[in-house]
């Protein structure tokens, strides 16, 4: 099934929501590379989800490798690392389409939104990278434990910002891969809205002790 499918890099899917979605896709039959700034984490990485009893191939590179070898490559770091991984391996990410799950967090306030001056990470992506890369912001609001946890229905909806129609349509895709519904909302500047939210939701989730909070687009016509 995999040979049908794009091959899937995530960088800096050593950590808690990359490595949800490697397992997502891979429990749904993609070939995942898991990308670490280490290789040999990466591999340690890939070979805890290879024992969880996922169908898609797994392997972990080192990020530079993961970027060259990954059809599509969806970057999972901290806000303050984007900018050091993506120049190091923008060269491997042109004519590709790059899936940026970046929130601009600055602790210690994560509660508060601080989006950057260039408008939103996303933005700052596309901006780094060039026309040459189609960039595409999703899985900002998903909770990296319901993700990982193989019972559990993520319960909620993806916002997927790009400024390529196509790119946002595989990313989509992907979304229904991972176990959820994506919706394309506009174009790369309106990743803004999708990363204020994540602030939004961490203060919902701390004040009302919900484990893991997402949200809905009501009022779609029904089947």
């Amino acid at each position: 099934m995999s040979d049908s499918l794009p091959r899937l890099a995530i960088l800096g899917g050593s950590g808690d929501l990359g490595g949800g979605l490697a397992f997502r896709w891979a429990r749904a039959g993609y070939a995942v590379i898991i990308g670490s700034r280490s290789a040999d984490k990466a591999a340690e990485a890939a070979a805890a989800l290879q024992g969880r009893g996922v169908s898609g191939p797994l392997q972990g590179m080192a990020n530079e490798a993961a970027a060259a070898a990954g059809d599509i490559v969806v970057l999972t770091v901290p806000f303050a690392n984007q900018k050091p991984t993506l120049e190091a391996v923008r060269e491997s990410l042109q004519g590709k389409i790059l899936i940026d799950v970046t929130v601009p967090l600055v602790p210690p306030k994560v509660g508060a939104v601080q989006l950057p001056s260039e408008g939103s990470a996303g933005q700052i992506a596309q901006n780094l990278l060039g026309e040459g890369v189609r960039v595409v912001s999703a899985f900002q609001n998903v909770a990296a434990a319901h993700l990982e946890d193989p019972e559990h229905d993520p319960d909620c909806d993806v916002l997927v910002c790009g400024n390529d129609a196509d790119a946002c349509r595989q990313v989509v895709e992907l979304v229904a891969a991972a176990g959820m519904r994506g919706w394309h909302a506009g174009p790369i500047a309106n990743a803004a809205a999708a990363e204020a939210l994540t602030s939004v939701l961490i203060t919902l989730n701390r004040r009302y002790r919900i484990p893991g909070a997402g949200f809905r687009i009501t009022g779609q016509p029904q089947a």
